[in-house]
Parts: C-alpha cells; structure tokens; sequence
C-alpha cells in the first residue's frame, strides 16, 4: 500500500480546514534556546493576517540572508505553539532530507496571503 494509504483517506472538507498561505520572509534571526539549530522567522502574510512568527529548524541548508525575501508556504491555521521563550504563530512547511528540511517555497511570486487551492 502506498504511504499516503498507509495514513488513510480524508475528505474535501478535511482538506479545507488546513489554510496554506503564502508569505513572505522579512526577518530572521537565531534562536540559541533552541534544542536543535534553528532560526526565529516574521513572515507577511498579507492584510487579512498580517506578519506572524516561527521558529523552523532548517539552518543545515539556509543561511539567515537567504531567507529574507523568499516566499515559503505556512500552515496558518493551528493554534499558537510555545517552543521555548518563543511564540510560534505558523507551521513553516518543508520536506525533511538527510541534509536537512527543504523549505517549501513558490515558484512564481502571488499575493502574500493567498491561499493554496
């Protein structure tokens, strides 16, 4: 059976629940509290939900300047997370490799905010 079988079906309606928005990056900082290395990011997510906070452990594959600017995709809809000291607001989404979490990211730029469909 397939992985995605192995975790079971859901339904239009489940998949409606989650909100994927795009945003943008505009600030990063460390985040030496942390258990494993990570960075502290404020992204834009448009008008209606403005800039919200995350920490993501993806610094074995991006340095701080390469994330400022970029759009990654986050899940915005799950309650607020203490990890630490620190608020998270977002789930960043990313894809774990044995180098580390590729980010996901869009390849052509739309609206902060925008949700995906």
């Amino acid at each position: 059976m397939s992985e995605a079988g192995d975790a079971g079906l859901i339904s239009w309606a489940d998949f409606e629940k989650v909100q994927l928005r795009a945003g943008t990056v505009l600030r990063v900082e460390d985040f030496p509290e942390a258990r494993k290395p990570a960075w502290k990011l404020w992204v834009d997510f448009g008008a209606e939900l403005g800039v919200l906070k995350t920490s993501a452990q993806v610094k074995a594959l991006y340095a701080a300047e390469d994330l400022v600017g970029r759009q990654v995709v986050g899940v915005v809809n799950f309650p607020p997370k203490q990890v630490g000291p620190f608020r998270s607001e977002f789930l960043l989404t990313g894809f774990p490799t044995d180098e580390g979490v590729v980010i996901t990211t869009l390849e052509r730029p739309v609206p902060d905010g925008t949700r995906l469909a």
